[in-house]
């Protein structure tokens, strides 16, 4: 393909809470086996990108063990492949990424040594499955500077925290107002942008001189009126996970049928970096109920409508219902768990009791493990 892949994943993100104390977003457990970079990575290989860099800075060092070896998304190869950049020191500049665009300008000498003439950006913390060929030959076909993947969400739906647009008949978007408190549309960004590479180069440039950081409100809010910026809506599955209730129902929405078809069996498929578990086991006693769970999973208890992650053991005659474990979770006996979040490698003691009643619950007790 004809374009290089760039994703941002450095960003810190305060709605995760507990979460992402210890992990950026992108290295966030989704659907059981996969991490949430995996689908924007899955699909740039998908589309036949050769040449990615992920720009990593928060909290990085999960998400960097996640990246250490490129095979796993078919990146391992002599032309192209995967590349990290962190914030560096250098003579020029001791920054640490001080936006979207700062981000990329610190690393504008990557975008110059390509010659692909392309580049597509795209967020490290969206579930979602898209061929990029097509949006390029939309840009392509448009003559456009700069390409918008978007999408119309439902009118109940709160997209305050994203950036809302309006497009006109031509699709070229005449609106664009990032995070704004009363929206006037239900069609957001979702984070993923094609652009000449010559042009991001300019466009860099020209915000670092100015002092300008930030890749939405200084690139394609300020140049919404100069630059031809159209929009190309899809309408398959997509969700940010940047905020508590997004990240438990995008897991919950794995529970569907249409969903897991979609992402499981359908072409093309996602990729991960593959952990060799032995299968779960379900003990005599245990009950599972439209549930996913993952490998290296010991079962002795009831399991209703829930995620579990790798190596997670659920404790006699314990209750598991509407939860999402991540990893190596330890569940004792006699306990109930329903609307919660338990962190990873957290262990939940023997006859206690969590039940989130008016949303989704963390919970991150870490206390002396009973024997299995």
């Amino acid at each position: 393909m004809k374009a290089i892949g760039i994703i941002l994943a450095g960003g810190n993100n305060n709605r995760m809470k507990e979460l992402t104390a210890k992990r950026a977003v992108p290295a966030l457990p989704v659907a059981g086996s996969f991490r949430a970079i995996d689908f924007s990575l899955s699909s740039m290989s998908n589309s036949h990108i050769q040449t990615v860099a992920v720009l990593t800075q928060y909290n990085a060092r999960s998400l960097n063990e996640h990246l250490s070896s490129a095979k796993w998304w078919n990146f391992g190869r002599k032309q192209g492949g995967l590349f990290l950049f962190t914030p560096t020191v250098t003579a020029d500049n001791s920054d640490w990424y001080r936006g979207t665009a700062d981000a990329m300008y610190q690393n504008i000498d990557f975008l110059k040594r390509r010659h692909e003439p392309y580049v597509i950006i795209s967020s490290g913390d969206c579930v979602y499955k898209l061929d990029f060929n097509r949006v390029l030959d939309f840009h392509i076909e448009k003559k456009s500077d700069i390409t918008v993947v978007c999408k119309d969400m439902m009118y109940n739906d709160d997209v305050s925290r994203f950036g809302v647009v309006r497009m006109d008949d031509e699709s070229r978007i005449t609106e664009f107002d990032e995070k704004p408190i009363e929206a006037s549309s239900n069609t957001i960004s979702t984070g993923i942008y094609v652009i000449r590479r010559r042009q991001l180069i300019e466009l860099l440039e020209a915000a670092a001189e100015e002092n300008r950081f930030d890749f939405v409100n200084d690139i394609l809010v300020r140049y919404k009126n100069v630059k031809k910026i159209y929009g190309y809506k899809i309408n398959s599955y997509w969700n940010n996970i940047a905020d508590i209730d997004a990240y438990f129902k995008t897991n919950m929405d794995f529970l569907r049928p249409d969903v897991r078809s979609y992402f499981f069996r359908e072409e093309p498929t996602i990729c991960s970096k593959v952990d060799d578990l032995p299968p779960a086991k379900f003990n005599p006693g245990s009950d599972i109920s439209n549930s996913l769970v993952s490998s290296g999973c010991i079962i002795n208890g009831s399991v209703e409508d829930s995620v579990l992650f790798k190596q997670v053991f659920v404790g006699k005659n314990t209750t598991v219902k509407n939860c999402v474990l991540l990893n190596d979770v330890y569940i004792g006996d006699n306990v109930h768990l329903e609307n919660c979040i338990v962190e990873s490698r957290g262990t939940i003691n023997p006859n206690t009791c969590y039940c989130g009643e008016d949303g989704v619950m963390i919970v991150k007790e870490k206390n002396v493990r009973y024997v299995i």
